[in-house]
């Protein structure tokens, strides 16, 4: 690790990495260039075998609409504390610290935890925080909270549940940039997060250049079939599956 000053919410043996790989050059803008990146990355994973990394919109749910969001995963994982809230509140034990990840943040990171459900792992402070920071948003299997704050700041966040429940006295930070689960997909630091109205796609970093080049050509072929709609080719032909594609 390198001498970066921590700000001491968690061990320094438990953070991963210092910062997380980054995508090559101009990979961000030619996805966020196609339209309905999620689902043309989603059909892309699948015809290229690689296993389902995708969440829709109805679990992961979009604080601000009509976003899209490309960038590499900056992890976090939390677990219950094990001691009483109500305890912890009067003894202000607050061991929760995507403050740290907020810290270790680089412009274009996409902060991805792995949370606790019903209960707030991040709110409109940490948000601002990680808006200031250069981040694109957040993505929470777990409860937030603050979301006008969020929202007014046009930090995104896509999360699993809603709450005023603070997470303060109730959750602890165990690890940063290691691996998350968020539902059943393996989520590692760095890889590529894409995510708009219809959900969230987690693109492993081994794949990203494949799977960008491969979404470019199905963006364009589908730009011909809508073209060819629009021109009043028949419906029998516009419905062949690969029309458009070379």
């Amino acid at each position: 690790m390198n001498a970066k000053q921590l700000t001491g919410r968690i061990a320094a043996e438990q953070i991963r990495m210092m910062a997380v790989p980054r995508p090559p050059g101009g990979f961000a803008e030619r996805l966020l260039a196609l339209d309905d990146p999620t689902g043309i990355v989603s059909d892309v994973m699948d015809e290229l075998g690689i296993p389902s990394g995708v969440i829709g919109a109805s679990v992961l749910k979009p604080t601000i609409s009509g976003v899209t969001m490309v960038g590499p995963a900056l992890t976090v994982r939390n677990i219950l504390q094990r001691r009483d809230p109500l305890e912890a509140a009067r003894a202000h034990v607050n061991r929760m610290a995507e403050f740290e990840a907020h810290n270790l943040a680089l412009p274009g990171d996409v902060l991805v935890i792995q949370g606790v459900a019903n209960i707030s792992n991040m709110g409109g402070i940490s948000a601002q925080t990680g808006k200031r920071q250069g981040e694109k948003g957040a993505i929470v299997m777990g409860g937030v909270r603050d979301i006008a704050h969020s929202r007014s700041l046009g930090y995104p966040v896509w999360a699993s549940d809603v709450t005023p429940v603070t997470g303060k006295w109730r959750i602890e930070t165990i690890e940063i940039n290691g691996p998350v689960q968020i539902s059943d997909i393996r989520v590692m630091p760095g890889d590529l997060i894409v995510a708009d109205d219809s959900g969230v796609c987690f693109v492993p970093r081994d794949f990203m250049r494949e799977v960008l080049e491969a979404s470019e050509r199905k963006a364009t072929a589908e730009q011909t079939r809508c073209k060819a709609i629009e021109q009043g080719v028949s419906v029998p032909d516009i419905a062949n599956a690969r029309y458009g594609e070379k």
